[in-house]
């Protein structure tokens, strides 16, 4: 699926059932001439498509009209190999049509690989190594394992696909049997929500019950997720500002 305007919503969700996140509010814009370069204070989020829904609902809540987001398939984490050189693919077309790249994305299985990529392309990525932990904040999320290492998370994504991430994905619906040896260690199933939802919470219960795990339920709204875009659209805005008054200083 894509949708282009101010404040794009590009995600290539191929096989995730993912339904369309409603489009960012904005007026639309003329693509920048590639010839011309990028354009001036715009910026592109690469980001994984499990959090598109998320980071679109912050880009209408904050109202980052200088943001476009792009997005690559959440099946990925299946196949984390593939990871890393399409962030890459993505970083370079990226590069043609904006001033400043970003990436939303831990580091997902792919054992160190994307990171050598960005360094080798230049571009910085949130911290930590998945969702759970800039979710729920490190310093959070760092002392539950250290109190409960046999912690499972799922977060508004993983509990909307549940049956097809989880119980169809490793096969549970045709072995239940290896219920144990997915699960066998776990104890809590920790549900971190990005919204109040009821319906959710129910279906995260239940999910739960099905894997034979404790429930328990933790509000983290959008974590150190939100923080990072916001404090890298402050800085391009800031940027953007200084380079205006520097212009119009010249003009006087």
């Amino acid at each position: 699926m894509v949708a282009v305007g101010s404040n794009s919503y590009i995600c290539d969700m191929l096989k995730t059932g993912e339904k369309s996140a409603p489009k960012a509010a904005g007026r639309p814009h003329a693509k920048p001439d590639a010839k011309t370069g990028p354009a001036a204070g715009k910026t592109l989020l690469i980001a994984c498509g499990a959090l598109a829904r998320e980071i679109v609902a912050l880009q209408r809540a904050h109202k980052w009209k200088t943001l476009d987001i792009t997005c690559l398939p959440a099946i990925w984490h299946n196949r984390p190999e593939k990871i890393p050189e399409g962030v890459r693919r993505k970083i370079r077309a990226g590069r043609k049509t904006h001033e400043r790249i970003l990436v939303a994305y831990g580091d997902c299985g792919t054992g160190g690989l994307l990171d050598k990529v960005l360094e080798e392309e230049g571009v910085e990525r949130i911290e930590g190594p998945h969702c759970y932990q800039f979710y729920m904040g490190t310093a959070d999320f760092e002392a539950l394992m250290e109190r409960d290492p046999t912690s499972f998370f799922l977060t508004d994504y993983m509990v909307r696909h549940f049956d097809r991430l989880i119980i169809q994905g490793l096969g549970l619906d045709r072995h239940p049997e290896l219920r144990d040896d997915y699960f066998g260690n776990y104890r809590h199933l920790v549900y971190l929500a990005q919204i109040e939802d009821p319906a959710l919470k129910a279906k995260a219960e239940k999910a739960a019950q099905r894997l034979g795990l404790e429930f328990s339920y933790r509000l983290t709204a959008y974590g150190e997720l939100e923080t990072f875009i916001d404090e890298a659209m402050k800085t391009t805005a800031d940027k953007g500002a200084r380079h205006g008054a520097a212009d119009r200083r010249l003009l006087a």
